[in-house]
């Protein structure tokens, strides 16, 4: 289960993200992110598990500008694998 709170923070807009983001989840949060006029930031504060399935979309959220806040370490270094393997 994951929970999505929006909210804006000065020139952009923050998704606080809690619990576990699966492929699911992250392809809904992309088409939120369509949406959105100014920049967005993802929260990855209170996640508990990202799937593997993931990564990919969080690459592509990186090359558009998304900033990916209190990433865990986890989650970055499958990014930069993916990002290399590209």
């Amino acid at each position: 289960m994951l929970k999505i709170v929006r909210s804006a923070d000065g020139g952009s807009v923050v998704f606080a993200l809690s619990g576990r983001l699966d492929i699911d989840h992250a392809c809904e949060l992309q088409t939120a992110f369509a949406s959105e006029d100014l920049p967005v930031v993802v929260d990855f504060d209170d996640v508990r598990l990202v799937d593997r399935d993931t990564v990919p979309l969080l690459v592509g959220w990186k090359r558009k500008g998304v900033t990916l806040r209190n990433c865990p370490g986890y989650i970055r270094a499958w990014i930069a694998m993916e990002r290399d393997g590209e």
